[in-house]
């Protein structure tokens, strides 16, 4: 039996297995499969959708979570819970095959998500050497090799299951685990986190959602952004790499309700949103990257401007300018391990980054003047972005400027610290970011980019857009900052 033929077959089980399990799904709407090999399903317009069309329900029921599987017993009696309970579920039921009740879903969707947590680990390594996600996936394995390790094993060990160890191996842990990463909701405080067919066979599409998933409980509620995607933070913070949608809860059992939030035209393939995530994030939990995505963006990392500073001046200097900055109440974005600034995807750098670079520019007697006064420059508010630059570049400044107290815009703030110091810093540390991608230079990317097939050499494909996307950034920033120098030479001309 050919790809289509087999796919047209597993369509047409689901189908029934809706109607046994009370899924409600809209005759305007139709599962297709995609064309290209290994292209998945996706859902098609047949007739018109309006704003406010109700197009299907989903019975909480017909979910398939911790609560439901037939391992619920087992589950509980483990004491596990979150996203290891849930791999244990999509596990034992996958186990069962046409025994589960889910048979005809689990056969639908694919063994596993191309995520790079799957990928071959060396393949990994080389193809996200530099990228946001180099250290993260590393981390993810690691995790994902503790928790098999320290629940898993031990559960299939005490024969609770009744089912063959190989099932439970390490990488089917790894195979559910890129399920859950890719296609659990949140469901409702009872059911936690589960598996819900069709809702998950929408595809993503940045900016253009067509349905939004909502309960009849709170149908009143349904303009709450609560629930508008996959991208809320896991409960389970032993892993990285969950990452759950809440659909608006009620702990009874009223279905889940999908209801279109844009128009959409007949023929037309009907999108869900993950979220307004970068290709970092897209990549890492759902296996692709969008191209142009206007939601990426680059770190650099605290780390990286310490060892800047202490190469340029001294580690002493270092560690100095770095506690005052931190003194007047400012810091980066904060990870589990590493602290770190956002340069957008137009090439802005982050407010606080500039502020420690000019920080790390000043005189010795204007440090000193700025350190001597860092106490009285917070409020009892804390740290107000705007305000707080300003006082800090009036404690600091040599020169008079009239008009300080009249800006409000943080643009216009921002130019107050881009100095010829720090705007030459900054192209530093964007070269120093970009070295950690290798010898090849952007261009050679983009023409590998250029050369590469999406569906033949997906992982390449996807790791090369999320290259080209980061080093992109980092070139705006670039750029940026030395028209920014240029700019602050011929004004003082």
């Amino acid at each position: 039996m050919d790809a289509a033929a087999s796919t047209a077959r597993r369509l047409r089980a689901f189908r029934r297995w809706m109607r046994d399990h009370g899924v409600v799904f809209s005759d305007a709407l139709r599962l297709d499969a995609a064309e290209a090999a290994g292209g998945g399903v996706y859902v098609r317009a047949l007739a018109a959708l309006r704003e406010g069309d109700l197009v299907a329900t989903i019975p909480r029921g017909a979910c398939l979570t911790p609560r439901t599987s037939g391992a619920a017993e087992a589950i509980e009696a483990a004491e596990l819970g979150g996203p290891l309970a849930l791999a244990v579920a999509v596990m034992y039921e996958r186990a069962r095959g046409a025994e589960s009740p889910w048979d005809a879903y689990l056969r639908l969707i694919p063994e596993r998500e191309p995520v790079p947590l799957v990928w071959p680990a060396d393949e990994a390594k080389r193809l996200l050497a530099g990228t946001e996600l180099d250290k993260i996936v590393k981390q993810d394995r690691q995790f994902i090799c503790e928790d098999w390790k320290e629940c898993i094993e031990p559960l299939i060990l005490s024969g609770e299951l009744e089912v063959d160890p190989d099932d439970f191996s390490l990488e089917n842990y790894f195979s559910a685990k890129s399920l859950l990463s890719s296609r659990s909701f949140r469901i409702d405080s009872y059911h936690g986190s589960g598996m819900v067919p069709l809702a998950d066979l929408f595809n993503h599409k940045t900016g253009g959602e067509h349905v939004h998933f909502t309960s009849v409980l709170e149908a009143s509620d349904s303009d709450s952004e609560d629930g508008e995607d996959r991208s809320n933070a896991s409960a389970d913070e032993q892993s990285t790499i969950e990452n759950y949608a809440d659909i608006p809860s009620g702990d009874g059992d009223e279905d889940l309700e999908m209801i279109v939030v844009r128009d959409v035209n007949a023929g037309e393939e009907v999108y869900n949103t993950y979220g307004t995530m970068g290709n970092a994030a897209l990549l890492h939990r759902y296996g692709f990257t969008e191209i142009d995505n206007p939601y990426d963006i680059v770190n650099i990392d605290l780390a990286l401007v310490t060892k800047w500073c202490s190469s340029k001046y001294s580690r002493r200097y270092a560690r100095a300018r770095v506690s005052l900055w931190h003194n007047l109440g400012y810091s980066g974005c904060t990870s589990q391990d590493a602290d770190y600034f956002e340069i957008s995807y137009d090439g802005e750098p982050q407010l606080e980054l500039l502020i420690l670079l000019y920080i790390i520019s000043l005189k010795s007697d204007a440090y000193d003047k700025l350190a001597s006064v860092a106490h009285d420059l917070i409020g009892d508010d804390g740290v107000d972005s705007i305000s707080s630059v300003l006082k800090v570049v009036s404690v600091t400044s040599s020169n008079q400027h009239p008009d300080i107290s009249g800006l409000e815009k943080l643009p216009d703030v921002k130019k107050l610290l881009l100095n010829e110091s720090v705007c030459s810093a900054l192209v530093s540390l964007a070269d120093m970011r970009e070295s950690l991608y290798g010898s090849n230079t952007l261009e050679d990317d983009r023409q590998k980019l250029q050369a590469c097939s999406s569906v033949n050499e997906r992982n390449l494909y996807h790791s090369l857009v999320l290259r080209v996307s980061e080093r992109t950034i980092l070139h705006k920033l670039k750029t940026h900052a030395s028209s920014w120098s240029k700019s602050k030479k011929r004004k003082q001309l």
